[in-house]
């Protein structure tokens, strides 16, 4: 009876690490078979809104497109060269403002202030401004320059869209900025060289890659936002003045109302003009793809 009591004991811990093993390879399964399908929903799905985008928006691919103003309601015709422009110059106004504060804003963040209150507290902010809603941004700048101003404006539209651009800038430049090694910082300065002549000729040119990567996703960030600019620059269905003054045709706005028209002719047009931009970020992606690889490269 002892004897077989002991066989029992001894037996034991084994048939029950055996039962573990045998539902951890159950759950394992189960977790393989659910990110699989969970992928291949996701594939399925990006795969056709991008068919159904190709398809719709290579209909309303022509010269003309690159080279006419955008038609009146009801015409034929027309293309989407002023939003075009509109887009471009609103997107450079917003990453001309947005670069340089965003690279000396991370340069503070990860060369003067590492480990300050004030750093702290710029990150904190940052961080809630990566993910503020865009439409809240447009209203800001809405009450801060549309209203005091009478009008709507590439200014406004252009400083929404830094606003968005920024805190990407200011987080890529401050981790570009520390994956640089100390020993170059402490080099640099057994020479004599000050901070900023440190900061400027060996950890700016070592993170140089990374910080440009940066300013691309940025670009790509704003190159499709809508929301602040129904707020700020609005639309025009023809070309802009100079001075910026004025509604801005702009892609987005653009695609947004001809999309909702009841003109067929407007719908093709919003359809080519979402298969342009969205061509366009992925190149943008692609670019900033490509540096991230040539930096680790090196």
């Amino acid at each position: 009876m002892d004897a077989v009591n002991t066989l029992t004991t001894n037996d034991a811990p084994p048939l029950k690490a055996s039962r573990v093993r045998s539902s951890r390879r159950v759950a394992d399964k189960l977790l393989i078979v659910g990110s699989t399908v969970a992928t291949l929903i996701g594939i399925v799905v990006l795969g056709s809104i991008l068919l159904m985008l190709i398809v719709e928006g290579v209909k309303g691919f022509s010269p003309l497109l690159f080279s006419e103003p955008t038609p009146g309601p009801g015409s034929e015709g027309g293309g989407i060269a002023n939003a075009i422009l509109g887009s471009v110059v609103l997107t450079l106004i917003g990453i001309v403002i947005a670069t340089p504060v965003g690279v000396m804003a991370g340069t503070y963040l990860a060369e003067y202030g590492r480990h300050s209150k004030l750093a702290d507290v710029i990150r904190f902010l940052n961080d809630i401004l990566l993910s503020a809603p865009s439409i809240l941004i447009g209203l800001f700048v809405y009450t801060l320059m549309v209203r005091p101003m009478g009008t709507y404006s590439g200014w406004a539209g252009g400083v929404a869209l830094a606003i968005i651009a920024t805190p990407v800038i200011v987080r890529t430049t401050e981790d570009m900025l520390r994956l640089v090694p100390s020993t170059l910082r402490e080099a640099g300065a057994a020479l004599g060289a000050p901070p900023s002549v440190v900061i400027k000729s060996i950890t700016w040119r070592g993170a140089s890659a990374g910080i440009v990567t940066g300013i691309i996703l940025a670009l790509a960030r704003i190159a499709g936002e809508t929301a602040p600019l129904l707020f700020t620059a609005l639309n025009n269905n023809s070309w802009f003045s100079p001075n910026l003054m004025g509604g801005i045709p702009n892609l987005p706005v653009m695609i947004y109302q001809f999309a909702l028209s009841p003109y067929s002719n407007w719908q093709q047009l919003a359809w080519a003009g979402a298969l342009l931009i969205t061509a366009t970020i992925l190149a943008l992606s692609i670019v900033a793809r490509f540096v991230i690889k040539s930096e680790r490269a090196r």
